[in-house]
């Protein structure tokens, strides 16, 4: 990413660090393995037509991985003496590349979140990577891999507070003189303690796979899986089961991903944000800071209503549609806890009912608490569903429920949008009805709902383009903790108008499977 306003000044201020030289080992196996994928895969009709000894087969191929991994290792020495990286008060950059260079900046009053990230084999050996998410995109996001867990984790604390707008008193970038020597080892800035947290939930491995068990997918594996074996017993032709190996084992791989990814998920309270943890053999931490996420949305399959479930996902700036286990902010939500972790992402809900239009969002239809649905001509083009899907504005945001056997409730504050679209078809148009698309950072949640009430939207997008410019002029500042005074007065508005309590005293997830 790169800004016109940063000149060379600037980055002659910074003092630059190396990541750790464990980095290229690290980053070695990648280029074996690759190498080694497409050595068998090209080669492994000719070694099979070759009359050799099963032990030179084999001394072929150790001799192939030798050679991928000195050659990766060499690459990744060569990479990895090409890139460094500094902070100042107002940025972190990053500078790489071997034939082609590449220097990059993240503004940080632009950050949205950072990750603290460790793959099983640099967890093992205590190292860990830093992923910094911007409001630019997935292309102007910025990793450092790798650095000691210890370093990385105080990396992070001085990358929040700067984005918050504290001022270490003594950092290295301040300190630091153009010219002075390149730093080998450290995190950089002058080690910064770590916000204190407070736990809210921790989900429990036996409602994971409960979750996973009850879900569609695992459902219709066990259904087509069973069916298979049936056929081969009946006719006698086992093949009918080989030919379906290759999906199967792919939707065991999906839902293992999903097992080992959201396995141990813990989500806490900080001054720099919500912290969320989770992972089994790659474990990721990753912080959000206050008023980065830009849409939340909960959503409930059939078989999940059985359990009062919820599945709730966030959209943040920086994460583009691909990113998938980076917008979860909790995986299986009774309605409770739901409204609490809510209650974290968007303080107040705008409505003194906050509890009984959440519940209506979520499981209503028809007008309840005030929402407007689509209107009973529309039943021709939406026979099922014409009842649940409504929207309802808030003083803080907007509501759009959709879905009755697949409940979702999306949540857009009024500060985050952008733009709103309307769309009208042929025979929308002849029914006066339109489907109406909130326009907001892009990423998993797309808030939109269908057949909707013309003369009725029409009336919501004036209130809505006002409250939204309204909200933008009175959003609070980019960095969050700016000339706040230490004995700065609490925030006068009740979260959920008061009706949550100050600390989590709801049921934790640890206590129920």
């Amino acid at each position: 990413m790169t800004d016109p306003t940063v000149t060379a000044h600037d980055e002659d201020q910074v003092q630059w660090h190396r990541l750790h030289k464990i980095t290229p080992l690290l980053n070695a196996w990648k280029v074996a393995a690759g190498l080694f994928a497409v050595f068998v895969w090209q080669s492994y009709d000719n070694l099979r037509d070759i009359d050799l000894p099963m032990a030179t087969l084999l001394l072929i191929l150790a001799g192939v991985i030798v050679l991928g991994a000195l050659l990766g290792l060499g690459l990744s020495a060569l990479a990895w003496s090409r890139t460094k990286y500094g902070i100042s008060d107002e940025s972190v950059f990053l500078h790489s590349g071997v034939l082609f260079r590449q220097q990059r900046h993240v503004r940080l009053d632009r950050l949205q979140t950072v990750d603290v990230t460790q793959p099983l084999l640099a967890r093992l050996a205590g190292f860990a990577a830093l992923k910094i998410e911007s409001a630019g995109g997935a292309g102007s996001n910025l990793t450092l891999a790798y650095l000691k867990e210890d370093d990385a984790q105080q990396l992070r604390n001085a990358l929040l507070a700067r984005a918050a707008g504290v001022r270490p008193g003594a950092s290295a970038a301040a300190s630091a003189t153009p010219g002075a020597p390149e730093q080998t080892s450290g995190a950089g800035p002058a080690a910064i303690p770590e916000a204190p947290e407070q736990h809210v939930f921790t989900l429990t491995a036996g409602r994971l796979i409960g979750s996973l068990a009850l879900s569609g997918g695992i459902v219709g594996i066990l259904v087509l899986t069973a069916g298979l074996v049936t056929l081969a017993i009946k006719s006698g032709n086992v093949g009918s089961v080989f030919a379906m190996g290759a999906p199967l084992l792919g939707g065991a791989a999906y839902f293992w991903g999903r097992f080992a990814g959201e396995f141990n998920f813990r989500v806490a309270t900080s001054p720099d944000g919500i912290r969320v943890r989770q992972g089994l053999l790659e474990t990721k931490a990753r912080t959000v800071p206050p008023g980065r996420v830009q849409a939340v949305r909960l959503a409930q399959s059939p078989l999940w209503r059985f359990k009062g479930w919820w599945r709730i996902t966030v959209n943040i700036a920086g994460y583009g549609q691909e990113e998938t286990t980076g917008t979860v902010l909790y995986p299986v939500a009774t309605e409770s806890e739901a409204a609490y972790l809510l209650s974290l992402v968007h303080r107040d809900f705008g409505d003194p009912r906050p509890l009984e239009v959440l519940h209506a969002g979520l499981a209503g239809s028809g007008t309840d608490e005030g929402f407007e649905h689509t209107p009973r001509r529309a039943r021709w083009l939406d026979p099922l569903t014409w009842r649940n899907t409504g929207v309802r504005l808030t003083e803080t945001a907007i509501l759009l429920r959709s879905g009755r056997f697949w409940r979702t409730l999306t949540l857009v504050p009024h500060e985050r949008v952008q733009s709103v679209g309307m769309e009208q078809g042929p025979i929308e148009r002849r029914l006066n009805l339109l489907s109406l698309a909130v326009h907001s950072t892009p990423g998993q949640i797309v808030p939109r709902v269908h057949h909707q009430d013309a003369d009725t939207m029409s009336d919501l997008l004036a209130q809505l383009t006002e409250r939204a410019r309204q909200a933008r002029q009175n959003a609070g500042p980019e960095r969050w903790m700016a000339g706040r005074a230490a004995d700065a007065a609490p925030d006068p508005r009740p979260a959920f108008a008061g009706v949550l309590p100050a600390s989590p005293r709801l049921p934790d997830a640890s206590d129920e499977t």
